[in-house]
């Protein structure tokens, strides 16, 4: 199924969906900002409106009610007074007026900002309680105080009752004019401070109530436009992100279920297109490859037919060895047996009639026979390796050791070596083959030699994970390092025949013998001169006896 984009889709088929989204995220991020803002200045606004009705506004009501009660009171207290002498009744009056806070109406400044009417009639209220405190209550106290003293009353019983009467009338008097004790003017200045505040806290509550249901407005438009980013972000993951990588995974599912010649066309827009194109490259290129495989495939079965011919063929030639192998064992040997043979006994029949150079003509020719009988012997056995079908076989190297210092027992008691060696362990093998690699090395060892100092010859041992590792150290005259590979190499001598024997097939007999037992073999130089042959093989069941020295051992098997 193709993914066709919607119509208001295509000119932006190019638009990447990350550029899509950042221009939606965009515009609700905004309308977002908007609504914040918006919601924001309501809850400050309505915050102040709260602040001025709940504190300010309520605290000057409270001062002005509180001022006009005690006015209330304080009044009739100085009539009181003045018709009676008695300070008691003025209680009222000084408990309005003993600090000066009592009947200054406080007010916020806030209001007094904001409102400049209520701040004049603050003022006039102020004024005209300070004008009846000034023009009659306090002149009328001081009044009947000075009538007191005059008639010297001071709240006795009856007897004083003409002091009181004159107390009465003087104080009456010398009071203020009753148009000064007025109150009215007082209250009404206080009722129009009053209400001008109340009018005002009623604005400010209207106004509190305004920007709450904005705060209100802004909160729900935020909710909405959350709701709305929602479903944006849904159906624009729907069309860009959903069908597209559907569609794009039903051809790919159909391309991944074999059909590899289906091409995938590109859905959707921007990264979906471009995850589309870069899916049909890859398609593209497996095919490519597809096509690389088979035409590998079909080399290798080339090559595969051709190494079954090869191996038949070499199977054919290794039985052409092998029978070469016998004619060599038999046939060669058997002429070079004669030649040797007729030759020692001409030499033995006619020896008196023959001059020194044809007896030496004779060691000649029995040399190079018995050479060549022994140059057979050394390659029949060299091809021999890895054809005896022989099984493996755990093989102690401490008798395989034993049993070649037996046959070498002559050579170590004329040379006088001394061989000593770790405990050797147990490995599996052939033990003929493994005889001959350890006779090869200890002979070499024997035959190169330093003349000037005393032969050792030491056998150690190294654990390995899965081998042994096991050296021949000698202190003979060692071995070039850059001779150190050519001496593997069949028939390769680094001295001439007359200095030293051999047919120069020891080394390379022995690489592959241990070749054949799946190890490898290396020389080292030895410290202080010499020369160190390491091999490995395989690990199977250890076993070592004592290390011990086995001059003793030829010695005694020599003269036994």
């Amino acid at each position: 199924m193709t993914f066709l984009p919607e119509p208001w889709e295509r000119p932006l088929a190019q638009v990447s969906m990350r550029r899509r989204l950042a221009r939606l995220q965009g515009s609700v991020a905004a309308a977002i900002v908007v609504a914040l803002t918006v919601a924001l200045l309501a809850w400050v606004q309505a915050a102040r409106a709260t602040s001025l009705v709940d504190g300010a506004y309520f605290g000057a009501l409270r001062a002005g009610a509180d001022a006009r009660i005690a006015l209330v009171d304080a009044e009739p207290a100085v009539r009181t007074y003045l018709e009676t002498c008695r300070p008691e009744v003025l209680t009222p009056f000084h408990r309005a007026t003993r600090t000066p806070e009592a009947l200054a109406l406080p007010a916020d400044e806030r209001i007094l900002g904001d409102r400049p009417e209520i701040a004049q009639a603050r003022a006039r209220a102020l004024a005209a309680i300070e004008n009846w405190l000034d023009e009659y209550a306090r002149p009328a106290i001081a009044a009947a105080d000075a009538a007191r003293d005059e008639a010297g009353v001071d709240g006795g019983g009856v007897e004083d009752e003409g002091a009181w009467s004159e107390c009465i009338a003087d104080a009456q008097r010398a009071a203020p004019p009753l148009a000064r004790g007025n109150i009215a003017e007082v209250r009404a200045a206080l009722e129009e401070y009053l209400g001008l505040v109340f009018e005002a806290r009623s604005e400010t509550v209207a106004e509190r109530r305004g920007w709450d249901m904005v705060l209100v407005g802004a909160i729900v438009t935020l909710a909405l436009v959350v709701v709305l980013l929602g479903s944006l972000m849904w159906i624009a993951l729907e069309r860009w992100v959903i069908r597209p990588v559907g569609a794009l995974t039903t051809s790919v599912r159909a391309v991944a279920q074999g059909s590899i010649e289906s091409r995938i066309k590109p859905v959707g827009a921007g990264e979906i297109t471009s995850l589309a194109l870069n899916v049909e490259a890859m398609r593209v290129e497996l095919l490519h490859q597809m096509e690389d495989m088979r035409l590998a495939q079909q080399e290798v079965e080339n090559t595969h037919v051709l190494l079954r011919d090869q191996a038949r063929e070499l199977e054919r030639s290794n039985r052409d060895l092998e029978h070469f192998a016998y004619v060599a064992s038999h046939d060669l040997q058997e002429p070079l047996r004669k030649v040797a043979g007729f030759t020692q006994m001409l030499q033995q029949r006619y020896g008196d009639q023959l001059d020194d150079k044809a007896h030496q003509y004779i060691e000649f020719a029995v040399d190079g026979a018995k050479r060549m009988q022994e140059l057979i012997k050394d390659l029949l056995s060299f091809s021999r390796v890895g054809r005896s079908g022989e099984e493996h076989a755990p093989v102690d190297l401490e008798a395989v050791l034993s049993d070649v210092e037996a046959d070498l027992a002559t050579t170590i008691f004329e040379t006088g070596a001394t061989i000593t060696h770790d405990p050797l362990p147990t490995v599996r093998g052939e033990p003929r083959l493994l005889h001959q690699v350890m006779a090869n090395l200890l002979s070499n060892a024997l035959k190169f030699r330093e003349p000037e100092r005393e032969t050792r010859i030491h056998l150690e041992v190294r654990s390995m994970r899965t081998a042994w590792e096991i050296s021949v150290v000698d202190n003979g005259i060692g071995i070039e390092p850059q001779y150190a590979d050519r001496v593997f190499v069949i028939f390769q001598r680094l001295h001439p025949r007359g200095q030293y024997s051999g047919t120069g097939i020891g080394l390379a007999l022995v690489k592959r013998i241990v070749e054949h037992h799946g190890g490898h073999v290396w020389i080292e130089q030895t410290e202080g001169g010499g020369t160190t042959v390491r091999f490995t093989l395989a690990r199977s069941v250890t076993s070592g006896g004592a290390r011990r020295t086995s001059t003793e051992r030829a010695q005694s098997t020599t003269l036994g």
